[in-house]
């Protein structure tokens, strides 16, 4: 009977303890989150960093004391464009990249102990160093899609807003309408703001955290426009109908762009794809008489 290798036996038990991470890890947690809420409002709002680490998982505060701090805020930018998903928090990021890159690793020590090579090593460091930085990727294309949702439904709320502070709403009031009645980020975000404001915070402050959240160039556009105009007394409803049209006339020159690259990225898959067959289904009959006869 052949024995098996120390290094698989190895593998198998590193690959035997990752497993049950990840599955904690991509479990849901809405169960979670509600304990935590209710021990976070029985608590107060000072307490020490013992208690915290007592209401925290252990591993996912040690994976958050072992991350760096640079990769600390830039997983905590892309958490903020990506609209601080329930499922995902910080807590739990911080313990998913190491468990992803070590259960790689296993993968490829255990490819390895079979089959070595100097090529296989370097797939399996890159492949390792991918896992690792899966759930930055996650996060980014999530962002990317919420801050394309965002601007593209700015100048709809815009027009919403206009149309209640010309109605006798104030500029507060309206964003409250259209956080109401939308449902997209963009709706969840001015909410968001009312709130800062509701808690204390200036509407310096609270529009500039709006502005800290998003990275639509439009909308932050929009936020300064807000703030001179609250600054200099400037009228909100002139600052609204001057930012919509110019938010409308922006929409349509991005939706002429994408139609006018259309046909550049039509040409491609084209001459690739269905020129070829389309040669060989109409040239292909000729060709096959051609040959039949010379032979």
């Amino acid at each position: 009977m052949t024995a098996i290798p120390a290094s698989v036996v190895v593998g198998i038990c590193l690959l035997a303890a990752t497993l049950p991470l990840l599955a904690w890890a991509f479990s849901p947690q809405d169960a979670r989150l509600q304990r935590q809420v209710r021990q976070n409002l029985t608590l107060g709002l000072g307490g020490d960093e013992k208690a915290k680490v007592t209401r925290t998982h252990a591993l996912s505060y040690l994976a958050g004391q072992l991350t760096p701090p640079s990769s600390k805020i830039k997983l905590d930018r892309l958490h903020a464009l990506a609209g601080r998903p329930v499922a995902w928090p910080l807590s739990r990021l911080y313990l998913v990249k190491p468990a992803l890159a070590l259960a790689a690793l296993v993968l490829g020590l255990l490819l390895l102990s079979s089959t070595s090579s100097g090529l296989l090593v370097v797939i399996v460091l890159v492949i390792t160093v991918v896992a690792y930085f899966i759930p930055d990727l996650l996060l980014y294309s999530r962002g990317v899609d919420r801050q394309e949702s965002i601007a593209l439904e700015l100048a709809d709320t815009l027009d919403q807003m206009l149309i209640a502070v010309e109605a006798g709403l104030g500029f507060e009031a309206s964003m409250a309408r259209a956080g109401e009645n939308g449902k997209g980020p963009l709706a969840n975000e001015l909410m968001r703001t009312l709130q800062d404001m509701r808690v204390g915070m200036s509407r310096r402050d609270a529009y500039q955290a709006l502005a800290d959240r998003t990275n639509v160039p439009d909308l932050r556009a929009f936020i300064r426009a807000v703030v001179q105009a609250d600054a200099y007394g400037i009228s909100i409803a002139t600052v609204l109908r001057t930012q919509a049209k110019e938010m409308r006339l922006k929409r349509r020159q991005r939706a002429e762009e994408k139609a006018m690259k259309i046909p550049v990225k039509v040409l491609f898959p084209l001459m690739l794809f269905i020129l070829p067959v389309l040669f060989i289904a109409v040239l292909g009959p000729t060709v096959l008489t051609i040959i039949s006869s010379f032979g």
